[in-house]
């Protein structure tokens, strides 16, 4: 039984607590693990699940848009993936990827935007993608490639985008592409591309060692009308940074219920495991162990729950959420692997509960910005404000 104190925390209210033990009831009985070797099929199979059971409400903004709320609650955000990540790391992602993939149009959004993509995202009925990175432009965002030439009334893009996670089942994607306004970052515009759109080609499905729907997608001569751009030209590095700004936290949240899942496995396993006429539990090295898991993870959750409330607030949140993302997920991937070693052989059996975490945790050390990006953006708003600088700088 995964412990649950932390929902007491004042960083969460009455409301959040309502909501994980809802989900959390919720999941035990509708979220299976997935063994299905069709994953696309999978994937959306539990997206129509989390639309219909009212979950994805909290993935969006906007009341008049099928939303819980106006803005974005970060504070359910995270305890929702948290909640599915003990469960399923598939559900998990199926709803991260409907809140990242229309994030952008959530904050940056016309009107008539919001209307025509919001409610479909909600209800379940149409699957989003988020497409920033390429080949050569993963963590440097800057160095994009992909080009978005105005043609009178509409834009032409041309380029590949990798690593797009739904990629191959999205209904549209929410694509970053070089438009020109000035150089290097400022040059960048976002914009709503239909996965219809002739032009956009899937180029390459690519296989993972945790299964999920992921593509490297290539635009030939596609063609959108202008009236698709999201936000002002030039400003797509906003975009993408203030989407990722949201769901950065939720990333270590996630991370948080791998790491929760694995110590309940951990603590199962010590608890009934005979050894030398002994439980493995009896053991001081086993004790340790343990001792260190669950220190890191409350480490880990008092720095993502800050990080949430504080966006919650209204505060500006890129050093905290970096903090956060860093710590539980290197945490995660520790107390993971503690688990299984607790495990033995039977840890490394396929499907087994430790076997797969193992699989699904490594993931999150390297997208929405790898542990080293993290450690540069803590240390820089560290410099941001200090009259010191590195030398060199």
């Amino acid at each position: 039984m995964a412990d649950t104190s932390y929902l007491d925390w004042p960083f969460l209210a009455a409301q959040h607590r309502e909501l994980a033990q809802a989900l959390d009831a919720w999941a035990g009985q509708h979220i299976a693990q997935q063994h299905d070797d069709n994953v696309d099929a999978a994937c959306r199979h539990l997206v129509r699940q989390l639309g219909a059971a009212g979950w994805l409400k909290y993935a969006i903004g906007g009341t008049a848009y099928g939303a819980s709320g106006d803005a974005i609650d970060t504070r359910a955000v995270c305890l929702i993936r948290e909640t599915l990540a003990r469960h399923s790391g598939l559900a998990d992602f199926a709803f991260a990827m409907q809140g990242l993939g229309s994030g952008a149009i959530t904050l940056f959004g016309s009107a008539q935007q919001k209307r025509d993509y919001l409610p479909r995202v909600a209800q379940g009925a149409a699957i989003a993608a988020f497409a920033l990175s390429e080949p050569d432009a993963g963590s440097d965002v800057a160095a994009m490639q992909c080009a978005a030439t105005v043609d009178g009334e509409h834009v032409i893009l041309n380029g590949e985008k990798t690593w797009i996670s739904n990629g191959g089942i999205a209904d549209f994607y929410v694509l970053f592409a070089r438009s020109g306004e000035a150089p290097g970052a400022r040059g960048i515009s976002a914009f709503i591309v239909d996965a219809e759109t002739p032009g956009l080609l899937i180029a390459e499905r690519i296989d993972l060692i945790a299964p999920h729907p992921l593509a490297r997608l290539k635009f030939d001569n596609c063609r959108i009308p202008a009236s698709q751009r999201l936000g002002d030209a030039g400003q797509g590095f906003k975009v993408a940074m203030a989407t990722l700004d949201i769901f950065r936290t939720s990333v270590a949240a996630a991370a948080l219920g791998f790491a929760r899942r694995a110590l309940d496995e951990a603590l199962q396993r010590a608890t009934t495991r005979k050894m030398f006429g002994q439980t493995l539990a009896d053991f001081q090295l086993t004790q340790a162990k343990l001792a260190q898991m669950a220190t890191g993870i409350d480490a880990a959750a008092l720095l993502t729950y800050r990080a949430a409330w504080m966006r919650d607030q209204g505060q500006r949140i890129t050093k905290e959420a970096a903090m956060a993302k860093l710590t539980a997920t290197e945490t995660a991937q520790q107390v993971i692997d503690a688990a299984l070693q607790m495990f033995g052989g039977l840890g490394v059996v396929s499907e087994q509960p430790v076997e797969r975490l193992y699989r699904e945790i490594r993931a999150l050390r390297i997208y929405e910005g790898a542990s080293e990006v993290q450690q540069l953006i803590i240390a820089r708003e560290l410099l941001r404000g200090s009259d010191s600088k590195p030398k060199g700088a």
